[in-house]
């Protein structure tokens, strides 16, 4: 598969074009050279991370950093997507957020009702982002709110995520699951993959899906993110699902491409 007439790019960041080695990130060989060439050619690239730990100005900052050439522009995290999803099914709406201080400060900025504590009960939406403590009163407070008829969102609900030493277990998707199994309601995804992140991804390039290419190390993320959008897909084996046997997948799940590393990308542009 070539990648010649793709206008628009989405890349993963941990396990394609970074790698960690505990608090030390390294840019992954070939990745800069990759988002050059892009550039060069006239088309445009965004990052989608599903972190959230940090706002995506926070994350963009971290990468230029350790040599990444990444503006704040081209940086996506489910805080942008739950934003947009916000505005469209819950404008104005009051939010039980479990996230960090930054997530909060994020979200406040732009808008979001936040309330917690046992006002928590009443609110419209509890959206789970990265979780770095709580306690079961506030887990059991947003499960009233959810049993009352509000919706329960999170950025991603997979059990982990590629780590220097291997995966790392997800507090969010515990929380989340935590939080499902009290109301007996299952959670929405809007990080990867989602309609909400398809439609920041698509406003952000100003493209169709037809027209962009996903590549990343996740292929429930990353790739099923793409499937999703309708768009070219490439895996790259250097992250957390280097080891599977695709040809066990079902077709409609598989990659389009699938190559060892970012810097294989090359040769595809």
């Amino acid at each position: 598969m070539r990648l010649d007439d793709v206008r628009g790019f989405v890349f993963d960041v941990d396990g394609t074009l970074i790698h960690r080695a505990g608090k030390t990130a390294h840019v992954t060989p070939g990745a800069v050279e990759v988002l050059e060439r892009i550039l060069s050619g006239g088309r445009s690239f965004v990052l989608f991370t599903n972190g959230s730990h940090v706002s995506p100005e926070g994350f963009a900052a971290g990468l230029r950093e350790v040599g990444l050439p990444v503006t704040d522009d081209q940086m996506l995290t489910p805080l942008r997507s739950v934003l947009y999803y916000l505005e469209q099914h819950h404008p104005g709406a009051t939010v039980r957020l479990f996230g960090t201080p930054s997530a909060a400060e994020y979200m406040a900025a732009h808008g979001v009702r936040l309330v917690e504590g046992a006002e928590a009960e009443s609110a419209e939406v509890v959206f789970v982002a990265h979780v770095d403590e709580l306690s079961l009163e506030e887990l059991e407070h947003a499960a009233r709110a959810i049993m009352a008829g509000g919706e329960l969102l999170t950025g991603s609900y997979v059990p982990a995520y590629a780590g220097a030493n291997g995966p790392i277990i997800s507090r969010g998707a515990m929380t989340a699951a935590a939080l499902a199994k009290a109301s007996s309601v299952q959670p929405k995804i809007v990080g990867k993959p989602s309609e909400a992140a398809v439609a920041v991804v698509s406003e952000r390039l100003g493209l169709p899906g037809s027209e962009i290419a996903v590549i990343g190390d996740d292929l429930s993320m990353d790739i099923g993110l793409g499937h999703m959008a309708g768009s070219r897909t490439v895996f790259v084996r250097s992250g957390i699902d280097g080891e599977l046997e695709l040809s066990r997948l079902p077709e409609q799940q598989r990659p389009h491409a699938v190559v060892d590393s970012v810097a294989d990308v090359l040769e595809l542009l």
